[in-house]
């Protein structure tokens, strides 16, 4: 029988590989800043398996993602500023205090009585009321006074306008309902067109930004993740732009070739098959 590996087995991988006497060169050469872009890269592997409902190679590809927080606590630990154990107490501490409607004695022993909770849609409005003042509190304990100090810069651009927009609500920066979002990204697009038909470079860009950041407010109205939905759309333009070539070739012909009329006639039909 196959031995059952721990997280602990995990972390002494780890400390063998980075080991400067019998270590690996390559893991022996990374840094904090040097394995930032394969952590990315692994994050995007677990959503597309998500996305694909691939659960046969999800569980590999989220054993991958920990592999590079247990990397990071190794590195850590050698600088002397955090180790693994410091990230899970300090996870702990944080996820207990932003669930005191599960924690009430900011314990994770303490439980809350279960004839005490309200109906479902007060109780989760009064959650999210918490859930945002805790969040605050913590801001202001790390003195980032500013509502939108802590949004990173580095995350989608999609993703980091709904977060700017979403913790602006919190303030009751928002439009009051979903017609008003919908005329806005019309008054986007009209500025856009303007800005089209002068030929101004530098404003087309900012409006088409400012029409961009109108779309993902639209999206957050619907409740609908617009970095899902452009993914979604990414790859339904994929699927039916293959469908094409396809068509082209059993025709005989080079796709690039076609003329625009042919072209827009396959992506009907494609469209249509679909």
């Amino acid at each position: 029988m196959a031995r059952q590996y721990t997280v602990d087995d995990l972390r002494y991988l780890m400390q063998r590989l980075r080991n400067p006497e019998s270590g690996c060169p390559w893991d022996l050469k990374q840094s904090f800043s040097s394995i930032a872009k394969h952590t990315l890269e692994e994050v995007y592997e677990v959503i597309d398996a998500i996305e694909r409902d691939d659960l046969d190679h999800l569980g590999e590809e989220l054993g991958d993602l920990l592999f590079q927080v247990i990397f990071y606590a190794e590195l850590g630990a050698e600088q002397k500023v955090f180790d693994f154990d410091t990230l899970v107490q300090g996870l702990v501490e944080k996820l207990v205090r932003r669930h005191p409607h599960v924690f009430p004695l900011g314990t994770l022993e303490s439980e809350i009585e279960p004839d005490s909770r309200m109906d479902n849609a007060a109780e989760e409005a009064r959650i999210k009321k918490v859930w945002e003042e805790i969040k605050a509190e913590e801001r202001a304990a790390k003195g980032e006074s500013k509502t939108l100090d802590d949004i990173p810069l580095a995350i989608p651009a999609l993703s980091r306008a709904q977060k700017l927009q979403k913790r602006a609500a919190t303030k009751g920066f928002d439009w009051q309902c979903l017609n008003q979002v919908v005329e806005v990204v019309r008054e986007e697009l009209e500025e856009l067109e303007a800005e089209i038909a002068v030929n101004d470079r530098a404003a087309i860009e900012d409006e088409l930004g400012d029409l961009l950041f109108s779309c993902v407010n639209l999206a957050r109205h619907l409740e609908v993740d617009p970095e899902r939905a452009l993914r979604q759309a990414n790859g339904k333009f994929q699927r039916r732009f293959q469908a094409m070539e396809q068509l082209a070739q059993r025709a005989g012909n080079d796709f690039s070739e076609l003329s625009t009329e042919k072209m827009e006639q396959l992506w009907v039909e494609v469209k249509l098959a679909e």
